[in-house]
């Protein structure tokens, strides 16, 4: 294929992620802080491991990030090991950590600075959307260098879209978020609500998915929370960390976000039942607390 990527970032999404790429046909780099989980990788898919993010953008056209928060990324961005430091005037950053708008700002003005482009690109799927090769993909940039970086997302995404400027990805993933939210908190007051009432809730809910309830939450979702099963998805430790970007960036923007607020709370109260990994429909079990 020719086109040199770079991936920063194999976790539970990252490592599929660059994996696809891989798979794909492209000349894939990886740089990741555990070096145990890089050679794991190199173990199932074709390409190589460089010791630092500076030396993995190194001649990339292409540089993908995906890491855990606001810090993690200015850690492997900025300074004499970061990706900057590295990266070939005309390449492209593109970053799949879900933060602040802010940052991703910051992030485009240090890319123009250095000549190259840079695409916010946080993604909706979860590890199972990253396995399959299904993600959902929300973009912030100038469309050149957006154009220039979709064939290759198309590798583990069914739905790629540039929504604006940069921080354009950022905002919209909030409020994917936002609906998240209050959604997963109305399918578990209704779980609860039915046994509760000595409903039968998987009755419930094969009757009700067929009318307007449905969600893809109630579909996918369901059982497991039935069951008391919390380890099937985006834990809440994250969730929390993608909310206090949507309200930070309310109070900025006059948006209000009473439901958003509260469940937010909900999600501190799960913490506090020992639920920081526990995946977002753990709402169920704080009301069955």
């Amino acid at each position: 294929m020719g086109t040199k990527v770079a991936f920063v970032g194999l976790g539970v999404m990252g490592f599929p992620m660059a994996g696809w790429l891989s798979k794909r046909g492209y000349s894939v780099s990886v740089y990741n802080r555990t070096h145990k989980t890089a050679e794991t990788w190199l173990k199932q898919y074709s390409g190589a491991l460089k010791p630092t993010p500076a030396d993995v953008a190194k001649d990339a056209d292409i540089v993908f990030i995906c890491v855990g928060n606001d810090d993690d990324v200015a850690a492997v961005t900025f300074g004499k090991d970061g990706v900057f430091s590295g990266m070939t005037a005309g390449a492209v950053l593109v970053d799949h950590t879900t933060t602040s708008a802010k940052l991703a700002h910051q992030l485009a003005a240090e890319a123009k600075r250095n000549k190259v482009g840079f695409v916010d690109a946080p993604v909706s799927g979860g590890q199972q959307g990253a396995e399959n090769g299904q993600l959902t993909v929300m973009c912030g940039g100038q469309e050149s260098d957006f154009l220039r970086v979709i064939e290759a997302i198309n590798s583990y995404a069914k739905a790629v879209n540039l929504m604006g400027p940069a921080g354009s990805g950022q905002l919209c993933k909030m409020v994917n978020q936002i609906c998240i939210a209050g959604l997963v908190q109305g399918l578990a007051e209704g779980l609860n609500f039915a046994e509760r009432a000595g409903l039968n809730a998987h009755q419930v809910v094969e009757v009700i998915s067929k009318g307007a309830a449905q969600s893809w939450q109630m579909d996918n979702r369901y059982q497991t929370m039935l069951a008391d099963e919390y380890e099937h998805g985006f834990a809440v430790e994250w969730m929390r960390k993608d909310l206090s970007f949507a309200l930070e960036e309310a109070e900025r923007n006059g948006s209000s976000l009473p439901v958003t607020q509260m469940v937010d709370q909900f999600y501190s109260e799960v913490q506090k039942l020992g639920g920081n990994r526990w995946d977002t429909s753990s709402l169920l079990a704080r009301l069955k607390s």
